[in-house]
């Protein structure tokens, strides 16, 4: 059984004729299948398309967001309700080929718990192709995951690594790092990329700030949140140790004789960072008590469902 998630927003042009690839592409697969649309919102006549090839087809299940919640809301709509053994996403956009997807499936049998898509070369504007560079470069630098395209649409997961992924926010780049830091094995191909032909994209240089915060949002909740006293505790003592050395050099000019002391910014610095590091200690013991346990509410309302 094989799952096609295709998350979407205002992609009325493109739906059908990416409907027609994918019937042809899996047909000579010769799987079980089903295709996941998850509609974002849309304000164009995109469901009503879905809507008739759901009716057509029972293998299409359609999904309808309310509002517009984002591509991480989406996917993880889309991967709560996947049946397959294997699950694929892609975009709708007619940027990916789907006849790529046996070459995933080959990957998932050699052992890849996920494989990601590397759009090599890639057809986009350079608007979109600089800040996607450095976002890529930045990434991989900091997390230690070598990829050269964290945010291709284009991937292969196994069934136990989409029931593992919590996803919100924007935390959709980050899947291949979240999969590598919960030990999954993650591989890379080099994809067919295509130029856009219909609609527009919904991307801009205004996610590459986004996309740096959640960076480290991703950072800490997959290498600290277990232990955040491990991050806040050293922050903690090293600015309290700094804070001692420099009390403790002024409190040794005292004793020499070089007074007043009271009237030096040093003293208020090394007072300073004294208090702000029992501080960041205290923020990292309490926060290593009150590690969350609760389960998140789904970030998304749906306002229909087509199964």
């Amino acid at each position: 059984m094989l799952s096609v998630i295709i998350p979407l927003l205002n992609e009325e042009p493109n739906i059908l004729p990416l409907y027609r690839e994918l019937s042809d592409a899996l047909a000579q697969l010769g799987l079980e299948y089903e295709l996941i649309f998850v509609d974002d919102g849309s304000t164009d006549g995109s469901f009503s398309v879905l809507e008739k090839l759901h009716k057509g087809d029972e293998r299409v299940k359609v999904i309808q967001f309310r509002r517009n919640f984002g591509k991480s809301a989406a996917l993880a709509a889309g991967f709560k309700r996947a049946r397959g053994e294997v699950v694929i996403t892609m975009d709708a956009d007619l940027q990916d080929d789907p006849a790529e997807i046996p070459r995933f499936l080959e990957e998932i049998d050699r052992g890849y718990d996920m494989v990601c898509g590397w759009r090599c070369p890639r057809r986009d504007p350079w608007t979109k192709k600089v800040p996607s560079k450095i976002f890529n470069f930045l990434t991989s630098l900091l997390s230690g995951v070598k990829l050269h395209d964290f945010n291709c649409g284009l991937k292969a997961y196994r069934r136990e690594v989409v029931e593992d992924l919590e996803l919100y926010g924007e935390l959709h780049r980050y899947i291949p790092l979240i999969a590598y830091q919960r030990g999954y094995s993650i591989g890379e191909i080099k994809v067919k990329h295509r130029p856009r032909i219909a609609g527009r994209s919904k991307y801009g240089l205004g996610r590459l700030s986004r996309g740096f915060f959640d960076l480290f949002t991703v950072l800490f909740l997959t290498q600290y949140f277990e232990r955040p006293l491990h991050l806040f505790g050293w922050i903690g003592i090293a600015a309290f140790c700094v804070g001692f050395v420099i009390n403790l050099y002024l409190t040794i000019l005292w004793f020499m004789g070089y007074r007043p002391i009271g009237n030096r910014p040093l003293l208020t610095l090394g007072v300073l960072l004294i208090v702000v590091g029992v501080q960041f200690f205290s923020l990292g013991f309490l926060a290593d008590m009150v590690v969350r346990t609760s389960a998140r509410r789904p970030g998304y309302t749906i306002k229909r469902e087509l199964k």
